[in-house]
């Protein structure tokens, strides 16, 4: 098995942005590849020094602390995507925006955020590959596999911190675009119904509307109306898992192309316009800027598929 070494010790001074991160954590990020359980082992033996005493792995980072990493020896993982890779080379082409604190992307349908599960490319592995100088990148948010659209990455941790505060707080607005069976209703302004995560044995994931699951809403309105379908706008005032898909099929207009909770007599009749996807696209995102808290709004094109289908059906 081919050998990695992080070979040197290396002194690191913390900056302004890196404050606040629980050591541990810190580590994992400064040591790609390394197990949990090796960076708990150097701590427990005092080989990190945070200004040359011991430390807990719960010990929370100061600027202008100095952190000691030791050399370490582990087993080479699965090699990060390289950017010449035409997946991870397409990505660039999807960047709607960037700058020195956050980057969006049109997020394409059929990529997962992240790798794992069988799949070892995900969005943020190929944005980490395409951007290899960038020291902080991480999902402030998800999309389903299937979903896409918007979506906004964090290049520094007080910028996670920033959208993650807006994201509990509500101040971080998502339209989405769907495309449902029938007509709906012009007076259906809202769905209330509390959702519960059931894993089956086979591990895939569902949800279903249930008295027990957790207080979930979405807002709605009409976009466009077609004979036997409509375009509608969608709001998510909490972020639960497949939430907008199980709201549309409580309301009784599932959305096309949903494999988990879709209808197929409904599926079959758009086959012929070309769509092989969920119809379901994060058309836009408004939040405030961490640099200034300025409002600024994102948004992303329908792909040639969605589009296409728009176009054929009457």
């Amino acid at each position: 098995m081919k050998q990695d070494t992080h070979q040197k010790v290396r002194f690191v001074t913390i900056d302004d942005d890196q404050q606040g991160q629980r050591i541990d954590n810190y580590l994992r990020t400064q040591l790609k590849g390394v197990p949990k359980s090796m960076v708990y082992r150097i701590l427990r033996k005092g080989e990190v020094r945070v200004n040359k005493g011991r430390v807990k792995p719960e010990y929370k980072l100061n600027a202008g602390d100095t952190v000691r990493i030791p050399p370490v020896r582990v087993s080479e993982g699965a090699p990060a995507p390289s950017p010449k890779l035409d997946k991870v080379a397409a990505l660039e082409s999807c960047i709607l925006y960037e700058d020195e604190r956050l980057l969006v992307i049109n997020k394409p349908s059929g990529t997962a955020v992240h790798g794992g599960s069988g799949l070892s490319f995900g969005l943020i592995e190929g944005l980490r590959a395409l951007r290899p100088n960038a020291h902080f990148m991480e999902l402030v948010h998800r999309l389903d596999r299937d979903t896409s659209g918007c979506m906004v990455i964090a290049k520094k941790r007080s910028a996670l911190r920033h959208m993650h505060e807006q994201l509990r707080s509500g101040k971080m607005d998502k339209r989405y675009q769907a495309l449902v069976a029938g007509q709906w209703p012009q007076t259906r302004f809202k769905v209330k119904a509390p959702l519960r995560k059931n894993t089956l044995q086979s591990g895939e994931r569902m949800v279903s509307v249930s008295d027990d699951g957790k207080p979930s809403e979405t807002r709605f309105r009409v976009l466009q109306r077609y004979t036997s379908a409509t375009l509608i706008e969608a709001s998510p005032i909490t972020g639960r898992t497949h939430q907008i898909r199980v709201h549309c099929q409580h309301a009784g207009h599932v959305i096309a192309g949903d494999p988990k909770y879709g209808d197929t007599a409904f599926d079959a009749s758009l086959k012929a316009t070309g769509l092989n996807r969920l119809f379901l696209h994060a058309s836009s995102l408004t939040l405030l800027h961490p640099r200034n808290d300025e409002p600024v709004v994102f948004t992303a094109p329908l792909d040639d598929t969605l589009s296409h289908t728009l176009e054929q059906i009457s």
